[in-house]
C-alpha cells in the first residue's frame, strides 16, 4: 500500500476515534457547559530576522477576526534567550511586548525553553546575573506557573523547563515547588470541574517513535521527565485537555480520558517553512456543551526563504 495513503488512513481513524471519545466525555460532564473558544498558539520564535515580526502580526490579525475569548501561548514566544547576550534577549522581549499589544483579547503566557536566559555559556552571563534563568521571563511576562478560571473551566499553566546540573542545557521537568503548589491547588477544586493544563515541553508524545522508530526512547529534552508524577496529581479530578508545544508538530493523543494536543508552531520550522508537513499555524479550541473541538488553523504565511 502507498505510504502516504496508509498514513492518511491511520491519522483519519485516530482523529475519528479521538472525536468520538471527546463527544462522550463532554456529554457526561455537568460542569463547564457554557460555550466559548480560545486560541492556543505556540513556538512563535519572534525575532527581527526572517520576517518573523510580519508573520506573527499576520497570525494575530487572523486570530482577532475569529474573536476567541482569550489566547494561550505555549512557550518559545521569542527566538532565543538561552545563549545570547542580555541586550539581545531583552530586545526580543521588547519586540514581543510591542507586537502582542495587537491582540484584542486577553493573552496568557507559558514559559518555554527559549525564554530562559543564559543557560548556555555563549550568553556571556552566569548564575550571578540578576535576570539569570527564568527570572528574565518573570520580570517581563509574569509568573512561571499560575491558574485562571473561565466559564466553569479551570486552566493551569506550568513551567516545564529545568536547568541541567552541569551548565549548558535544559531538560523537561516540573519542579517540586510547582508540584506542591499544584497539589494544594487541586485540593480546593471540585472534582467535577473540567481542567486544562498547559506547558511547553510535552507530557506525552509519539513524535520520536514516528520519526526514529517504534522502540526509540524520548530524550530528556523532548518530554517532561516526571510527567507521570504530574499526571498523578490530577487523579480523581476532571483533567480534560493538555496543551503542549516545543516539537513544532501537530498531534492529538487521547488516553485515559485526557486529550493531549501538541499544537504545531506559529513559526513552522522557525520561519523556514512547514515543519514535518505542518504549516505555520495555531490551534482554535471550541468548547461546546462540554465537548472539546480542536481545529488547527493555517493562517496563510509564506516564508521569506526555505532551506
Amino acid at each position: 500500500m502507498n505510504w502516504n495513503k496508509s498514513w492518511y488512513l491511520v491519522l483519519t481513524l485516530t482523529l475519528l476515534s479521538s472525536s468520538c471519545h471527546r463527544g462522550r466525555e463532554g456529554a457526561g460532564t455537568a460542569a463547564g457547559q457554557e460555550g466559548f473558544s480560545f486560541v492556543f498558539l505556540t513556538d512563535v520564535h519572534l525575532q527581527p530576522e526572517l520576517n518573523a515580526e510580519q508573520g506573527f502580526r499576520q497570525a494575530i490579525r487572523t486570530i482577532n477576526r475569529m474573536e476567541p475569548d482569550f489566547v494561550i501561548t505555549g512557550g518559545d514566544q521569542i527566538m532565543d534567550a538561552l545563549g545570547v547576550s542580555f541586550e539581545r534577549a531583552d530586545s526580543l522581549y521588547d519586540l514581543y511586548d510591542e507586537v502582542a499589544k495587537e491582540f484584542q483579547m486577553p493573552v496568557y503566557n507559558t514559559l518555554g525553553n527559549h525564554e530562559v536566559f543564559a543557560y548556555y555559556p555563549e550568553s556571556g552571563a552566569d548564575t550571578t546575573h540578576p535576570f539569570y534563568g527564568d527570572r528574565l521571563y518573570e520580570a517581563r511576562l509574569g509568573e512561571r506557573y499560575y491558574a485562571i478560571d473561565h466559564k466553569g473551566w479551570r486552566f493551569y499553566f506550568l513551567d516545564s523547563v529545568e536547568e541541567r546540573e552541569e551548565r549548558g542545557g535544559y531538560f523537561g521537568f516540573v519542579d517540586r515547588e510547582q508540584l506542591e503548589w499544584l497539589k494544594k491547588e487541586l485540593a480546593g477544586v471540585d472534582t467535577t470541574t473540567p481542567l486544562v493544563l498547559t506547558l511547553h515541553i510535552p507530557l506525552v508524545t509519539v513524535q520520536t517513535q514516528l520519526r526514529q522508530g517504534s522502540t526509540t526512547p524520548n530524550s530528556q529534552g523532548t518530554v517532561v521527565t516526571n510527567a507521570r508524577e504530574v499526571l498523578e496529581l490530577f487523579s480523581g479530578h476532571n483533567l480534560r485537555l493538555v496543551l503542549q508545544g516545543h516539537l513544532h508538530a501537530y498531534e492529538e493523543i487521547y488516553a485515559n480520558g485526557i486529550l493531549f494536543i501538541t499544537g504545531g508552531a506559529v513559526s513552522g520550522r522557525k520561519w523556514h517553512g512547514a515543519s514535518y508537513g505542518v504549516e505555520e499555524g495555531f490551534l482554535l479550541v471550541t468548547i461546546r456543551n462540554g465537548e472539546i473541538i480542536p481545529e488547527y488553523v493555517d493562517y496563510g504565511w509564506t516564508p521569506v526563504q526555505d532551506y
